[in-house]
C-alpha cells in the first residue's frame, strides 16, 4: 500500500506572536537544534516505509518559503528522494477542503488504494520509533475501510485539547474542549485520549465518507481543482487553486464534516511524545531550567528572576526580580507576558492584525522567491534595506510609481536591467532608478548577492510595484 503523507501548513500561529507572523507562521519557528517545526513533520513521513511522495496543502504566498525549508532537510532520507507535491490555497478553507483536495489528487495519481496520512506541521512528536509503530496500526485500520484519528494518551488535564472518549480502537464519542473539572474527570477515567488532528485513512474510503457526509464540500473543492492552474517538473508537482472557485468551497474543520458524522471511526491510542506547542510556556519547556526555574535562549543577565522563560537571540537581556513572566524579544518588537496569560498573546496579534500593523504580518527580514530583504531604517520619505539576492536568481522586471532607488553592491555581483540600459554592477559599485523606470535585478555568479538599497519618495509601500515579467508567476497574466 502506498502511503502519502499529506502536511497541512496554514493558521498563524498567533499565541506565539511575535515570533510567528503571518508570512512567518507557526511551523518555520526553529527550534534549537537548527529544524523548523516544519521540517521535522517533512522528515517524521518522509522516512516511513512505503513512502510514494510528499503532498503539502499551505497557502500559495508560503510555498517558495516551504521549499526552501524542505531543500535542507531533503537529503536525510538517504534512500531515495521523494517528490514534493503542493496544493497551494489563495486563502485559508479550514482542514475538510484541504483533506478532500489532498484525496481527489491522491486518488487520481495513485489510485483509491493510496492511504493518506494526515500531519499537522505545526506539532513535535518526540518519540519516532512509537510514531512509526501507531501509523504501521492505523494502516492496518485504513486497509479495513476506517477513518482512522490518532488518540493521545494524557498525562494532565488538558483544557485546551478536544477529547475522544474510546474502547481500544472503537471511538464512543467525541468532546468538544472541556472545562477544568471535566478535564480531571476524563484523564482519571482512563478512557479518553486527546484528539491529535492526524488522520489515516485510504483515498477511496474518505471520498465516499465525503461524498455521504459533506457532498458540497467534496463537489466544490471537486470543481475547483478542475479548473485550477497545475504544474509538473523537476520532482515537483503543484497546483494553485482558482480564487474564485475556491471561495465557493464551504468552510468547516475535518472533525465537523466528517469524524464527528461518521460511524466508520477508529482511533490509535498512542504514546508519541506529542505536543502542539500551543504556547509560549510549551515552547519553552523544550529547553532545559537552571537551577531557578528560568529557561533561556540567547543572552541574559539575571538577579533575582524565577521561573522566567528568555528568548533573545539578537540582544542581551537584563530582567531584575521578577518571577514567572514570558520575554521574547525580536529586532521590531517584544512580548512581555505572564506565564499565566500566555493564551492571551493571540489578542495582541488580532489587535496589531485589526489596526493593520506591519508586525502581525512581517518580520523585518522578509523572505521572497529569489532571496530576502531585511529593513535596516525607515522614516518619513527614505527606506534602506538589505537585499540579499540567492544565486542565479532574479526579481520581477517592474516599475515603481513614487519612489527611486539606489543600490549598493556589498558583494557579488548584479546583473541590472535599468529602462533601456543593461549593466553589471560590481562590489563597491552602486546604481541608481529613478521613479517610473523598468528594472530587474539578477544574480549572476555562484554566491550570494548582497545589496544595501536606499529608497527615497512619497510613498514606499510593498504594493507600489508593477510587474511586467517574473518568473515566479507573480505578473499578470
Amino acid at each position: 500500500m502506498k502511503l502519502i503523507p499529506v502536511i497541512l501548513c496554514g493558521g498563524a500561529g498567533s499565541r506565539l506572536w511575535p515570533v510567528s507572523r503571518e508570512l512567518h507562521p507557526k511551523p518555520f519557528i526553529r527550534l534549537q537544534d537548527g529544524q523548523s517545526l516544519l521540517q521535522k513533520a517533512w522528515l517524521r513521513g518522509a522516512v516511513l516505509p512505503q513512502v510514494a511522495e510528499v503532498m503539502t496543502v499551505t497557502n500559495r504566498e508560503l510555498f517558495f518559503k516551504i521549499k526552501d525549508e524542505y531543500r535542507e532537510v531533503a537529503a536525510i532520507p538517504a534512500d531515495h528522494a521523494l517528490p514534493n507535491r503542493y496544493l497551494l490555497e489563495p486563502f485559508g478553507r479550514n482542514t475538510a477542503p484541504a483533506i478532500a483536495a489532498a484525496a481527489l489528487q491522491i486518488a487520481a495519481a495513485h489510485g483509491e488504494d493510496a492511504c493518506l496520512l494526515v500531519l499537522a506541521a505545526d506539532h513535535l512528536i518526540a518519540d519516532q520509533n512509537a510514531f512509526a509503530q501507531a501509523v504501521d496500526t492505523a494502516m492496518g485500520l485504513a486497509e479495513q475501510g476506517k477513518l482512522v484519528t490518532f488518540g493521545i494518551r494524557p498525562d494532565q488535564p488538558e483544557t485546551g485539547y478536544g477529547y475522544i472518549e474510546a474502547d481500544g480502537n472503537r471511538v464512543k464519542r467525541f468532546v468538544e474542549k472541556p472545562p477544568l473539572d471535566k478535564a480531571i474527570e476524563y484523564v482519571a477515567s482512563g478512557n479518553y485520549l486527546w484528539n491529535s488532528g492526524m488522520f489515516c485513512f485510504t483515498a477511496g474510503t474518505v471520498l465516499r465518507e465525503m461524498q455521504q457526509h459533506c457532498p458540497q464540500i467534496l463537489a466544490a473543492i471537486g470543481d475547483c481543482i478542475t479548473g485550477s492552474q497545475k504544474a509538473t517538473g523537476d520532482g515537483v508537482s503543484q497546483t494553485e487553486l482558482d480564487p474564485v472557485l475556491f471561495k465557493q468551497v464551504p468552510d468547516d474543520s475535518v472533525d465537523y464534516a466528517l469524524m464527528e458524522k461518521s460511524a466508520n471511526v477508529a482511533v490509535v491510542p498512542c504514546d508519541i511524545g506529542w505536543s502542539d506547542i500551543g504556547s509560549w510556556p510549551a515552547l519553552g519547556d523544550l529547553t532545559a531550567a537552571d537551577a531557578e526555574g528560568n529557561r533561556i535562549e540567547g543572552e541574559a543577565i539575571l538577579h533575582g528572576v524565577n521561573n522566567c522563560y528568555i528568548q533573545s537571540p539578537h540582544r542581551l537581556v537584563g530582567a531584575v526580580g521578577v518571577e514567572n513572566l514570558i520575554i521574547i524579544d525580536t529586532p521590531d518588537a517584544l512580548l512581555v507576558a505572564s506565564r499565566d496569560q500566555a493564551q492571551d498573546v493571540k489578542h495582541l496579534y488580532a489587535r496589531l492584525k485589526a489596526a493593520g500593523h506591519e508586525a502581525h504580518r512581517l518580520h523585518r527580514t522578509v523572505h521572497r522567491p529569489w532571496g530576502t530583504y531585511t529593513v535596516l531604517e525607515e522614516g518619513p520619505h527614505f527606506k534602506i534595506k538589505r537585499i540579499v539576492v540567492n544565486p542565479n536568481a532574479s526579481l520581477s522586471l517592474q516599475m515603481h510609481h513614487h519612489r527611486s532607488e539606489h543600490w549598493i553592491v556589498v558583494s557579488g555581483m548584479a546583473r541590472v536591467v535599468n529602462g533601456q540600459q543593461e549593466l553589471f554592477v560590481q562590489t563597491n559599485e552602486s546604481t541608481y532608478i529613478p521613479a517610473g523606470h523598468k528594472h530587474r535585478l539578477a544574480n549572476p555568479g555562484m554566491l550570494p548577492l548582497v545589496m544595501i538599497e536606499v529608497q527615497s519618495g512619497e510613498y514606499l509601500g510593498e504594493d507600489d510595484i508593477v510587474r511586467f515579467d517574473d518568473v515566479y508567476g507573480r505578473a499578470p497574466q
